[in-house]
């Protein structure tokens, strides 16, 4: 060290250790910003100087008001200052714990820039902005600043407008986007509203280059927005979502640069993720369908650009821009399968054009990758990309059901392999945060993103083509299909934790859990997912009769319906659920019946809850007129996802009579069969549905053929009444003769 310090550093190094009084160490000084400025001083030089003042001399000066008769009153702090600013350009002095001890004072600087007395020297909070700056570039500044409250300081910096506040702003945005969501206070999330109030107001009014600037650092503090502070009502109660929408139309709708359109795709991507698309097109004023439609083209160009003939790495490089492209279409192709957007045919079209061209180049890196020998080894960052390209992908599949099949089919062993892997690392880690156990090494970028999960709705799609079948099939991809069912039913099905035997009757006076928002959310995507994955086992159980048959899989999954389905809590929120696994079950029953015992009691439970949901489904006396059969209220507003399964349920039920005839029993001593002729015997002449009339005397008519017992009911209850009104002819032959 004593080789890189030369002698006249030495020389007022020796001159400030000996200084015996403060006007002596103060003359130092300047000899000491003299040789800071040279070439040769080096760190170690820097550091002796730094510690041969001491910052309490420091500290002394930048907080006296008393300086001599004829000197400017700012003259000690500027000094210090000055002198500060050099060491700061060292990471070693910038993160000294001496310099990190004194954050406050220069806090306090940069607070008090529109004090009158500091009107005559702007250079001090200039040098104390350089200061906190520097120490921002390192962690432990970064950490220490954060503890002393700076976000909150700078956030009121900027929205004061106080002198210089773009260096506040820029100390902000280091700091939020080193300390995420967590930076803001939760308690105060007013404050995180006006600072962003403020930044969009100066980014919607802005027309230079600082409008560019501007949104990034608004991209920056969104995509790092505090839980709960943006909500479904922040549009009607914030100003900053109409001030972006302003300031991202000025910028797109007009001639840019690259460089200038890049960061307005990116902080879009940011917004339709926290507002949804609804704020693209909610503007009325503004042809919204226009800047809809331009947000798709524009990310569908930049996908087709950034990809093609692209290598990974080479892609990679460009992972930022390309995933919040993908995120707009994403978000866009579900938003159109709403149909909540009236287009024409021509725009219809164009979009469907610009779309395919996107996704042939998604498909062609994805297939690059899939070809490669190392695709299995890819660094964890490159991977997570690759999930990106993959799950944009089954979005557009989930919707878009014949373009570019071959190289889907190509591709899709690669895609399954990708997603079971992301679907077991992030049930690894959702199961070890349930426990409340920390994982052993460090988490698996791969668990924050669960492939498999985002890919069932294309699935269901892709069951139905024989290709993608019997490529899944191949793959035995239904098996992790069912670790996928069973772990969702964990969390729908949701459990309270264990109790010791001793709180046990504690816990029965409670009242019922209060489950949190987030709770309810993960249980409410669990059961679509389970809806999800019913969907693709009916498919194969239909498609693949023969394979069902004898499967022990779909043995284990008949026998899972069977123990379960019965415990599933009877809640609104979980009908269309219940209605797909009793329909799931009988579609089971009927391929594997030879396998089923007559006095297994699980498949007692499971036939009268699932009889239970196709006698619900159509009543009377829920109608304004007494006299007509109607979809009952709790079904109604389901009726969408429920009307196919309830006459797939009443046609399985009557196959599984034909081949289980004991399951008739059932049927009669539950009394469904009599409450069927007593219903249809209310409503009036030729109110019944043609589909609902030989749904009902199709089972009926199975029911009589499986058990003789069935047409005493039946005709005590009327039928040949019911029969004549309704001219169920094969039902009166079967009950009456010809």
């Amino acid at each position: 060290m004593a080789g890189e310090i030369s002698d006249a550093v030495k020389k007022v190094v020796a001159l400030l250790k000996n200084a015996t009084n403060d006007t002596e160490k103060f003359t130092g000084l300047f000899l000491v910003t003299k040789l800071m400025k040279g070439k040769d001083c080096k760190t170690a030089a820097k550091k002796a100087m730094f510690e041969a003042i001491g910052f309490d001399f420091l500290k002394r000066l930048l907080l006296t008001n008393d300086v001599p008769v004829d000197c400017p009153p700012s003259i000690y702090k500027s000094v210090a200052l000055s002198v500060l600013t050099c060491f700061c350009n060292e990471a070693e002095l910038a993160t000294h714990p001496e310099m990190l001890a004194n954050i406050p004072v220069f806090l306090d600087i940069v607070q008090q820039a529109d004090a009158s007395d500091y009107d005559d020297n702007l250079i001090i909070v200039g040098e104390a902005y350089g200061c906190l700056k520097a120490i921002a570039t390192h962690e432990p500044g970064q950490q220490a600043l954060f503890n002393g409250g700076a976000i909150a300081k700078m956030s009121e910096i900027y929205a004061q407008q106080s002198f210089q506040t773009d260096e506040a702003l820029n100390i902000l945005v280091t700091l939020v986007s080193r300390f995420g969501p967590s930076s803001w206070d939760s308690k105060n999330l007013k404050s995180f509203q006006v600072i962003i109030n403020k930044i969009a107001l100066d980014f919607e009014t802005d027309h230079d280059e600082r409008k560019f600037e501007l949104c990034q650092i608004l991209n920056a503090l969104l995509f790092n927005a505090p839980k709960n502070a943006v909500t479904k009502t922040t549009v009607l109660e914030e100003t900053w979502p109409q001030s972006i929408y302003k300031g991202l139309t000025d910028i797109l709708q007009s001639k840019i640069s690259k460089d200038q359109r890049n960061p307005a795709l990116i902080l879009a991507s940011t917004i339709v993720t926290l507002l949804g698309v609804e704020w693209v097109v909610g503007d009325e004023e503004s042809k919204p369908k226009q800047f809809f439609l331009l947000l798709i083209q524009l990310a569908a160009i930049e996908v087709r650009m950034q990809l093609d003939g692209k290598s990974l790495k080479q892609a990679h490089s460009q992972a930022a821009l390309i995933t919040s492209c993908y995120i707009i279409l994403e978000l866009s192709i579900n938003y159109i399968a709403t149909d909540q957007l009236d287009l024409e045919q021509k725009e219809k079209q164009t979009l469907y054009t610009g779309l395919k061209g996107a996704f042939s180049a998604v498909i062609g890196l994805l297939t690059k990758i899939s070809n490669d020998k190392g695709k299995d080894n890819l660094p964890s960052n490159e991977k997570v990309f690759v999930c990106a390209s993959v799950r944009v992908l089954v979005a557009w599949l989930a919707q878009e059901t014949a373009a570019m099949r071959p190289q889907v089919y190509q591709l899709l062993p690669y895609i399954f392999s990708l997603a079971n892997e992301t679907f077991h690392a992030s049930r690894a880690r959702r199961i070890a945060e349930k426990a409340g156990t920390a994982m052993d090494t460090e988490p698996n970028p791969l668990s924050q993103v669960d492939v498999l999960r985002i890919m069932l709705p294309a699935l269901c799609h892709l069951t139905v083509e024989d290709e993608a079948r019997k490529i899944m099939l191949k793959v035995k991809q239904e098996d992790v299909l069912f670790e996928c069912f069973e772990f969702h039913w964990g969390i729908v099905q949701r459990k309270r934790p264990k109790v010791p035997r001793s709180e046990r009757l504690k816990v029965l006076n409670q009242p019922p859990e209060e489950l949190s928002p987030e709770i309810l959310e993960e249980m409410q995507d669990s059961r679509a997912a389970m809806i999800s994955i019913c969907n693709i086992f009916m498919n194969i159980t239909v498609l693949e009769a023969k394979l069902v048959e004898d499967s022990t899989l779909f043995n284990t999954l008949l026998k899972f319906i069977f123990e379960n389905l019965s415990e599933l809590k009877s809640i609104p929120e979980n009908l269309v659920l219940h209605g797909n696994l009793s329909v799931l079950g009988l579609l089971l029953l009927k391929q594997q019946s030879k396998h089923v015992k007559k006095n297994d009691f699980s498949i007692c439970r499971y036939i009268q809850v699932t009889i239970r949901f196709l006698w619900d489904a159509y009543v009377v006396d829920e109608s304004n007129d007494p006299m007509i059969l109607v979809v009952a209220m709790a079904y109604k507003e389901h009726w969408m996802e429920l009307m196919e399964l309830w006459f797939l349920g009443m046609q399985t039920m009557s196959s599984v009579l034909a081949v289980i005839p004991w399951i008739s029993e059932f049927a009669i001593e539950s009394g469904w069969a009599e409450d069927i002729i007593k219903k249809l015997k209310k409503i009036k002449l030729g109110s019944l549905q043609p589909n609902v009339k030989s749904a009902y005397e199709d089972f009926l008519c199975h029911l009589v053929d499986a058990n003789e017992d069935v047409v005493e009911v039946l005709k005590k209850a009327d039928a040949l009444k019911v029969c004549r009104n309704h001219r169920l002819m094969e039902l009166g032959k079967k009950l009456f003769g010809d």
